[in-house]
């Protein structure tokens, strides 16, 4: 019998400890729990798309995205999940080096109107009968030199530099989809709930499809970060209204998915987001061990 070359390996060096385990920072740790259950969730919906778009049944879940062409409902899956995983390797490395993140609050806006001018003190007014003084109050004359030769009396603006234009299609999956790169170094210039937005857009999630719980943690994580609910939502009527403009003009459409609830799209996936919390694809990374929680007192 033939025998099998074995490659030839180098010896192992001395073996190290492993490094020791260090806390992960609550409320990455928090934040990582929704993204991670928002790529299970993404992954199963792009695997069921494939094999079940043509269902009426998905009509409900394709009127999250606007449209029933799986082209572009698989597109939008993909840059979500990829959006969702550059969120997580952003705060793998942010808690690597030992630091949480933080809120981010509204900005309170300034007041807008200012208030009156008092009165001017008793003693500047005139005394009654008597005329105020023409001169009194007027600004003194302009100096009679004309300015230097080469200098303009008014000081030079500057021009305003033109933002530069993004490409054709960028905010379209099928015609633009942007690489990890490009989506970590958005990550991280952006507040994190505006990304979080983006990845619930990209993977429709809505209030309907969500256990309470998790749409809770999903909310705080949104406001408390520096997204806004409230796109989400108007996107979502907005999507609605287009699929609803776009099964018009299909011959043998019915109305079937307006009535079609929480249980139907139950039905279809097997599960709400976040009641698959704990499956295989929600792992803590190794290095790393989730905060205890405090024990209960007394009651």
């Amino acid at each position: 019998m033939e025998s099998i070359a074995t490659p030839c390996l180098p010896s192992p060096a001395d073996p190290q400890p492993d490094p020791p385990a260090r806390t992960m920072p609550a409320r990455i740790a928090s934040m990582l729990r929704t993204v991670r259950i928002l790529l299970g969730f993404g992954r199963h919906l792009a695997e069921t798309a494939t094999h079940r778009s043509t269902s009426t049944d998905f009509n409900a879940i394709a009127a999250c995205f606007g449209t029933s062409r799986l082209s572009t409902i698989l597109a939008h899956l993909q840059r979500g999940l990829s959006r969702a995983a550059a969120l997580e390797r952003v705060l793998l490395a942010r808690a690597a080096r030992g630091r949480d993140i933080q809120f981010v609050f509204p900005r309170e806006r300034a007041a807008t109107t200012s208030p009156a001018p008092a009165d001017p003190p008793a003693t500047d007014r005139p005394p009654a009968g008597q005329l105020a003084d023409p001169q009194a109050g007027q600004p003194a004359e302009p100096s009679a030199e004309p300015p230097a030769v080469g200098q303009s009396a008014e000081a030079p603006i500057a021009p305003k530099l033109a933002r530069p234009s993004r490409p054709f299609g960028w905010n379209d999956p099928e015609l633009f989809m942007p690489t990890p790169e490009q989506l970590d170094a958005q990550v991280r210039r952006r507040p994190l709930g505006r990304t979080i937005v983006d990845i619930c857009l990209d993977l429709a999630v809505v209030p309907d499809f969500c256990t309470g719980q998790f749409w809770n943690a999903l909310f705080d994580s949104i406001r408390l970060h520096g997204g806004s609910v409230a796109v989400l939502m108007l996107e979502k009527v907005r999507r609605e209204k287009a699929f609803s403009e776009e099964q018009d003009k299909k011959i043998g459409s019915n109305w079937d998915w307006q009535e079609m609830g929480r249980e139907a799209f139950r039905c279809m996936l097997g599960f709400f987001i976040g009641e698959a919390a704990d499956a295989p694809f929600d792992p803590m990374p190794k290095p790393y061990a989730q905060a205890e929680a405090v024990p209960p007192g007394p009651s």
